[in-house]
């Protein structure tokens, strides 16, 4: 893990911290250090976080994934603060993202699985752990770590089941058949993009249409070379 990572998971846990300490402050009898604490608290303002991620999210399309990450832990920073813990995870998926497009996969690992996940199952969001799971599940990809790629793509369909969401649980087939491609499984590849295309097909969705061709290009020019 590098130490910007490693910084930041740091700074994430002091603010676990801090925050119960925080709590714990409100059963205190006033005159014993409370006001001091909820003049800290003050400081942070939800408005400040989102300015930043704003301004990250502006850099992000420019294509400065180095200085959006930094103005996207900062947005972080403030959300947990506040401890608007959706933003909060929206914050750090968004770090996650820009590890992801730095290259740095095992950096975008640590914080899915350590800090939004946790605090997802935390808040008993489960599409926030099915979307979760989806954003794992491309990362170990890009890692070639292909059977916890494909765990992560199961988990999310598993959750698609339950919470009844087509489109999730064919995004979590299309995730399954990326991995098998890698991994040469051609014909199981292709059994998946039959299941996918069929249901997308039930629910009248034409948005995977290219990407389910796409796949099918490629197997077809796999099996092409070998032959």
């Amino acid at each position: 893990m590098t130490k910007m990572v490693m910084a930041f998971l740091s700074l994430f846990a002091s603010l676990q911290l801090y925050a119960q300490n925080i709590d714990k402050s409100d059963n205190q009898e006033p005159g014993l250090g409370g006001s001091a604490i909820n003049i800290a608290v003050s400081k942070y303002d939800l408005a400040e976080g989102n300015n930043y991620f704003e301004d990250a999210e502006d850099l992000e399309k420019k294509g400065d994934f180095s200085e959006a990450l930094t103005l996207f832990g900062k947005a972080a920073f403030e959300f947990n603060a506040v401890k608007n813990f959706n933003l909060y995870c929206q914050a750090l998926i968004k770090m996650s993202n820009m590890h992801y497009q730095l290259g740095r996969f095992s950096d975008a690992e640590q914080i899915l699985l350590n800090v939004v996940l946790k605090n997802y199952s935390k808040m008993g969001s489960r599409v926030g752990q099915m979307n979760t799971y989806n954003i794992l599940g491309k990362v170990y990809l890009a890692n070639n770590k292909y059977t916890q790629s494909m765990w992560f793509y199961t988990q999310q369909g598993i959750l698609a089941k339950q919470l009844k969401s087509n489109t999730s649980y064919i995004e979590s087939v299309l995730g399954l058949v990326q991995v098998k491609i890698k991994k040469k499984d051609f014909i199981l590849a292709s059994k998946d993009l039959n299941q996918a295309e069929l249901l997308a097909s039930s629910i009248k969705s034409n948005q995977y249409k290219a990407q389910i061709k796409d796949a099918r290009d490629v197997i077809a020019s796999k099996l092409s070379s070998k032959k």
